[in-house]
């Protein structure tokens, strides 16, 4: 069965590159090499040219679906208590 991560990589061989990865994800090749370099997600620099093996980036993607980072201030927002007490 697959689901709508595995339609969206449908058509892709089974390495892409950034631009590709970008065209994808709807975003720009510049935040998916800020991603590569930070390693939000995987891929593997060769010389000067990064490529994405698509399961992986898949399965990444699976993995931090709605997922908090962790990093930054929890807010906890408490409906019972009140402001005066």
């Amino acid at each position: 069965m697959t689901d709508a991560i595995d339609q969206l990589f449908e058509s892709d061989p089974p390495t892409i590159g950034p631009t590709e990865v970008a065209a994808r994800l709807n975003t720009t090749t510049r935040t998916v090499y800020t991603w590569l370099r930070d390693g939000i997600i995987p891929g593997y620099k060769v010389g000067t040219s990064w490529f994405v093996i698509v399961n992986e980036l898949k399965d990444t993607l699976r993995a931090g679906a709605n997922k908090p980072r962790g990093d930054g201030p929890a807010v906890v927002i408490n409906p019972e208590v009140s402001e005066s007490e």
